[in-house]
């Protein structure tokens, strides 16, 4: 079973991330067990699946936060998509689900991201990292997370900037 970081420790993955339909959302096979399907599929067979409680969505790049919105605690898991490192969308998308829409779940960054992002990644609310790439050396990435200490801005994980901080 693959592995991810969440809240700073290497566990079990114990969710499967399905790839968006090449077809229509509506005619996508939504298999049974945990899944992490694309919010195009829940969007449109919202009636059939909002039963079910082993379901998270993710969101692509070119994806709003919106298509959530109010629903975001219902999933258990949401994912931000990185196609490309260089694109970073998903860090608005994660900021946007956590201090908009209040999601207390678990978030997660999965595609193309690197270990230099994971900091600033969970100053955004990201607290799981799902690397595509399996070479990547899991220790090393998650002793990355305590590069940075302080920072001067506010953010999702410090919501008082340093000069507030300070005494």
């Amino acid at each position: 079973m693959p592995k991810l970081i969440k809240d700073g420790l290497i566990v079990e993955n114990t969710w499967t991330l399905i790839a968006k339909p090449e077809g229509e959302a509506a005619a996508a096979e939504v298999p049974a067990g945990q899944v992490i399907i694309p919010v195009s599929v829940w969007l449109a067979q919202k009636e059939t699946l909002q039963t079910r409680t082993d379901i998270g969505v993710w969101l692509d790049s070119d994806e709003s936060a919106e298509l959530i919105g109010a629903e975001a605690n219902r999933f258990p898991v949401i994912g931000v998509n990185f196609p490309l490192f260089m694109d970073g969308r998903a860090f608005s998308s994660a900021r946007l689900l956590r201090e908009r829409y209040g999601f207390t779940g678990e978030l997660r960054a999965v595609g193309n991201f690197i270990r230099d992002q994971l900091c600033y990644l969970r100053r955004c609310g990201v607290n799981a990292f799902a690397f595509a790439n399996p070479e990547i050396n899991l220790d090393e990435a998650a002793k990355s997370l305590q590069d940075l200490q302080e920072y001067y801005q506010a953010a999702v994980d410090q919501p008082l900037p340093l000069f507030r901080r300070r005494a």
